[in-house]
C-alpha cells in the first residue's frame, strides 16, 4: 500500500488521523492570513513561526499513522 491509499485509508477510518488533518487545514488558514501581507510585525513573525512548528508537529504525527498502516501490508 503506497502513502496514498493509506491516508484514503485513514482519512475514511480513524478518528484520530481525521482530527489531525482538520488542526493543519486550520493552520494552513491560519498561516495564509501572513502570506499577503507586505510586512510582518515581530509579534506576526513570531506567531507565524509557531503555526508553522505546530503545523510540522502535526504532519509528523499523521505521517506517523501512515507508515503505521503501510507497514501493516493491507488494510482489514
Amino acid at each position: 500500500m503506497d502513502d496514498l491509499a493509506a491516508k484514503e485509508y485513514l482519512l475514511e477510518n480513524d478518528s484520530q488521523f481525521q482530527q489531525l488533518v482538520n488542526e493543519h487545514q486550520k493552520f494552513e488558514l491560519q498561516l495564509a492570513e501572513f502570506t499577503g501581507r507586505p510586512f510582518l510585525t515581530v509579534e506576526e513573525q513570531f506567531r507565524e513561526t509557531i503555526i508553522k512548528k505546530k503545523k510540522l508537529a502535526l504532519k509528523d504525527r499523521m505521517q506517523t499513522l501512515i507508515l503505521r498502516i503501510r507497514t501493516q501490508g493491507s488494510v482489514n
